[in-house]
């Protein structure tokens, strides 16, 4: 059985102590592919160096994050464009927007997603997008590049039925996380109604730890908890799903 963690951030400082046992523990239980999303220029550095150590393993993804987006917005994304010239990476991300934290760039995080889909377009890699309380913006954001043959990604999904259809319609996938285990995250019913080509799954470590590790650090070895619920929800084996989900994540970002 392998898995294929689709969104982990395994070079922050949360790992300081301990990183190499944390992917060693997940590599150890099947889970043999960890994407790493990208935040901002200054964690560059690290996600790449992290990627050289385990090159088998650990496959880098640049962008930057609405939440680190202020008024240097350009600089950054110049940084991040000279970076993906230079080596090779698997997805654009994580971009998107988020309402959720602060709002006060709202309109420069608009900006650095559409720039940062144009890249996604120019150097044809899947956009990875990172969507909290702006779902009506991000379409319409998405919306502008109708036609460009644009893929990805919605990760962290845990919007409704409807909001599912409109992702899936556009070519983008469902990233899948924790959330699924929570009680009433509502995620079981939305699942059922979609195909499993449509799903990927990721733990967005360190955060959001599913259960029966809610509350403490994530990390990339409980993706098999997410695993597991979502088998039950589509009732399969957790070897079937774990083979239909690497398998689309695997042909979507070209690993």
């Amino acid at each position: 059985m392998q898995l294929f963690d689709t969104h982990t951030h395994l070079y922050l400082s949360q790992f300081n102590e301990d990183r190499d046992e944390v992917i060693n523990s997940a590599v150890n239980l099947g889970i043999e592919k960890l994407l790493l999303p990208n935040i901002d220029s200054k964690s560059i550095n690290p996600l790449l160096e992290l990627c050289n150590i385990f090159p088998d393993n650990c496959f880098p993804a640049l962008g930057l994050h609405p939440t680190s987006v202020k008024n240097n917005y350009k600089e950054e994304l110049d940084i991040i464009e000279d970076w993906i010239n230079k080596t090779k990476v698997y997805a654009i991300g994580e971009t998107g927007i988020d309402l959720y934290w602060d709002k006060t760039f709202i309109k420069e995080q608009i900006k650095a997603f559409s720039y940062q889909i144009e890249l996604a377009i120019k150097y044809n890699l899947p956009v990875i997008i990172h969507m909290r309380e702006s779902f009506d913006q991000v379409i319409e954001v998405l919306d502008n590049f109708k036609g460009e043959n644009l893929t990805g990604v919605f990760h962290c999904f845990t919007g409704t039925i409807q909001q599912a259809e409109m992702i899936v319609k556009k070519g983008f996938k469902l990233g899948i996380g924790g959330v699924v285990t929570f009680k009433n995250s509502g995620l079981d019913v939305t699942l059922k109604k979609f195909d499993m080509s449509h799903i990927i799954l990721e733990t967005d470590s360190p955060y959001l730890a599913p259960v029966p590790k809610r509350g403490k650090r994530n990390e990339s070895s409980y993706l098999i908890h997410i695993a597991k619920k979502v088998a039950d929800i589509k009732e399969l084996t957790i070897t079937k799903l774990a083979e239909i989900t690497t398998n689309n994540a695997k042909q979507l970002f070209n690993i």
